[in-house]
């Protein structure tokens, strides 16, 4: 224990110290003095702690095993019977022995040993599985935990290897099959497992929100501290459990946990919806279902936090049922369609959260995956859910045969993340996802093997999906594609180690020019690039359009000896690849075009890549990479090129035969530009004070101009480097009055042209302040 105190940690929020003492002949919910009507369901159904904690464990049973569900119809049937048979399987194949549980899993065995004895446990308490209330099998998941602790997870034992799997791994999986086979774990048996898990998390270590306890991993050694208590009925272990989590709800300014944008961080630097976010999403919407209407009920009011990110901070991330990889860290390349698996997991945590939230957010979120389910065409996602706990299958089943639930479409419009150094871009038959590296966003993750090539993930990698293109970065990608040609990025072809640099994400080049600025519907971000490991240095933006992204380069400069390139596209296809140069475009059949005004520069490569290590049956997968090569050591090299995702082949023409729809205001390393006449905007990435296209700037910044068409106009600004004190703009264009002002704005000037002066940009963290203006007259700079 460290020397550390359970009782000091009672008031660290959430619910109260006195939870931790409540009388066994009644039960009241913190805070109220009110009598026995007042006590919420959980108690009033109880006489006494016993009842109280013999309702929770079934609580836990039904949230995290499953329930909700007719075991005699499919796939339930099928599934319990099959759960059934492989607990038999394991119960009658097990041989305790000094350094095994089973025969060829010798210990540790960290995971396959601790998830068998729960699925043995799963059978025992779920229906229809042929053992259900087995005495048997309990005996047996009871038995075979008493050995694995004995001789692996017992108290004072060393914590060799990852921390992980003594805190979280191993105590979770051992702790819920005992609370699942209940009173069949002795007091002989339960007792020395609740010290080995109060040994590895020991209450000192929720005292303080830092090192390897913030974000998920709090949530997750919170939930292992409850199940140690519901093991052994533990009012004060429910209490630690819920205040616990009080600091996971608040906004963070840095590091880990959600940031206001609806970032969320994990290990410091790494973008981690996907992943650990997922883990803490998951984890509490279970503790949140698990002690609702309990005594230990989560009352924190700052947990309000935790239901706005479904909206702001995941479902953003989420394209059709899948979950991009822009934000899982190491874990892209774990297995074939991870994205989708990941995806389908924070559907599952949106529907059980619901249960906890407000009807009309729960109303919204079940249409969200609605919709999210109905459009994943490649691992349709009800039958995928057969692989996760019955429960979440029924939750989805539920929500698909309901006619009351509409299906949500695809959103459309923008959303830039500035503390991620993440855009996610929207528009209808296409999405695409922006990934960057900053001086607070690391290049790439790496660690425990995983991840070792994803060197240059940070370096602009543009992900982008069509209609019907939900695999394409799933299908083997990452165990196949170049990693030095990842769509979008501008790299040094420098031969790199596999795991290159420091683990865990710890890889943040020292530029702060990283973000842009967005109306919610168009953006213009920028990425002062340093290349990993590399002298290269660059000056990329994109422009994020109706039907295009535009693409710019600048300032390309090197002196690592070897060629630097852009890669324009890496799609895994063998399509027919099409390409004028003399016209400036090129068409990827099934996919979409490219105008490029630069195309005499153009290289392409068809190739079929294998999966190293693979290489006798591996996976092997076709590749067509269209790319810039700027030569070696360039200085001040640039490129220019058109997205135009699901495009047909003559629109692709049609669009290099009109330069004027799209007009390059600059293309410099001191700023870059785009003026739209068709959509009244204009927009400029400003790496330095100045001028371009009839909008100035007094210091570096984003700025985004776009003219409505019904007489107003929008001014969209930021200080993606958050440095500056102040910053005036203007815009050479007749304006007649500001119509919705800002807090941060302190000056305006209107008439012939406009003047905005903003008070502390630095403090706006990197996001976008927009203003509404009146306009007068025509647009002396071409507009519409």
């Amino acid at each position: 224990m460290s020397g550390c105190s359970r009782r000091s940690l009672l008031r660290l929020g959430g619910v109260a110290a006195a939870g931790a003492l409540i009388p066994a002949e009644v039960a009241r919910v913190p805070g109220r003095s009110s009598p026995a009507a007042d006590v919420p369901p959980v108690a009033r159904a109880a006489s006494g702690r016993d009842d109280v904690f013999a309702l929770l464990r079934r609580r836990w049973r039904d949230v995290t095993a499953g329930s909700g569900f007719d075991a005699s119809a499919e796939p339930y049937r099928t599934r319990l019977a099959g759960l059934g048979r492989t607990a038999a399987r394991y119960r009658d194949t097990m041989a305790p022995a000094g350094a095994s549980l089973w025969p060829g899993l010798a210990f540790p065995s960290f995971t396959a040993t601790p998830e068998r004895l729960r699925t043995m446990a799963r059978a025992y308490a779920l229906p229809g599985t042929g053992l259900t209330g087995d005495a048997g099998l309990a005996a047996a998941v009871a038995a075979g935990i008493d050995h694995y602790r004995s001789r692996v997870y017992a108290a004072g034992a060393e914590a060799a290897g990852n921390w992980w799997n003594w805190q979280i791994g191993v105590p979770r999986r051992l702790l819920d099959a005992a609370v699942l086979i209940g009173p069949h774990l002795t007091e002989r048996e339960g007792g020395p497992l609740r010290q080995a898990a109060e040994h590895f998390v020991p209450a000192c270590l929720l005292r303080d929100y830092e090192g390897t306890s913030t974000g998920a991993n709090r949530v997750d050694l919170c939930v292992v501290t409850l199940l140690r208590a519901l093991v052994g009925s533990d009012p004060g272990g429910v209490a630690l459990a819920a205040s616990a989590l009080s600091p996971v709800f608040p906004h963070v300014e840095e590091g880990d946990g959600f940031h206001r944008d609806g970032s969320f961080l994990q290990h410091t630097f790494v973008p981690y919806q996907g992943g650990y976010g997922a883990v803490l999403l998951s984890g509490l919407a279970t503790l949140f279902a698990v002690l609702r209407g309990s005594p230990w009920e989560i009352t924190d009011p700052r947990r309000r936090v935790v239901f706005d990110m479904v909206e702001r901070s995941f479902a953003p991330f989420v394209h059709d049922g899948l979950c991009m990889d822009l934000v899982s860290g190491r874990g892209i390349g774990r297995r074939p369609y991870g994205d989708h698996d990941r995806g389908r997991r924070i559907a599952l945590s949106i529907l059980l959260l619901g249960e906890s939230a407000s009807a009309a957010e729960r109303a919204r979120w079940r249409s969200t995956v609605k919709g999210w389910a109905l459009r994943e065409t490649h691992r349709p996602m009800l039958a995928a859910a057969e692989t996760e706990d019955l429960g979440a299958h029924a939750r989805l089943a539920a929500v698909l045969d309901d006619d009351a639930v509409p299906a949500a479409a695809e959103p459309s419009g923008h959303r830039l993340l500035a503390s991620s150094a993440r855009a996610v871009h929207r528009r209808p038959g296409w999405c695409a996802g922006l990934s960057m590296a900053s001086d607070r966003i690391g290049h790439y993750e790496h660690g425990n093997g995983e991840n070792p090539r994803g060197w240059h993930t940070g370096s602009g990698m543009l992900h982008w999906w069509g209609r019907g293109h939900g695999d394409q970065y799933s299908d083997s990608f990452w165990a196949t594609v170049d990693p030095y040609r990842l769509p979008g990025t501008t790299v040094s072809t420098r031969r790199l180690a596999d795991g290159a640099g420091p683990a865990w994400g710890d890889t943040c080049p020292p530029v702060r020019w990283v973000g842009g600025a967005t109306d919610g519907v168009y953006a213009a971000v920028g990425q002062h690039l340093n290349g990993f490991e590399s002298t290269m240095r660059a000056f990329k933006s994109w422009f994020f359009l109706d039907d295009a992204v535009v693409c710019m380069g600048a300032g390309i400069t090197a002196e690592d000896g070897v060629p630097v390139e852009t890669v324009v596209d890496n799609r895994r296809t063998g399509a027919r690849l099409t390409v004028d140069e003399a016209a400036g475009w090129a068409h990827l059949e099934g996919h979409g075009g490219y105008v490029l005004p630069c195309a005499s520069g153009l290289r392409t490569l068809r190739e079929r890549r294998v999966a190293e290590g693979e290489r006798a049956g591996g996976a092997a997968r076709d590749y067509t990479t269209l790319w810039f090569d700027h030569g070696v050591d360039p200085v001040s090299a640039g490129y220019l090129y058109l997205l135009l995702p699901g495009a047909s082949l003559a629109a692709t023409r049609s669009r290099a035969a009109d330069p004027g729809r799209v007009r390059v205001l600059d293309n410099t390393a001191r700023r870059q530009g785009v003026r739209v006449p068709s959509l009244g905007l204009t927009a400029v990435v400003f790496w330095d004070a100045g001028a371009a296209g009839g909008l100035a700037a007094s210091a570096p910044c984003a700025l985004l101009v776009r003219e409505t068409g019904d007489g107003t106009a929008t001014v969209t600004v930021s200080d993606p480097r958050r440095d500056l004190d102040t910053l005036t703009v203007t815009w050479d264009r007749p304006v007649t009055g500001v119509l919705d002002g800002h807090g941060v704005l302190t000056g305006a000037t209107t008439g012939a042209g406009l003047t905005l002066v903003f008070d502390r940009p630095a403090a706006w963290s990197g996001d976008s302040v927009t203003v509404t203006v009146r306009l007068g007259g025509r647009s002396p700079g071409g507009g519409r």
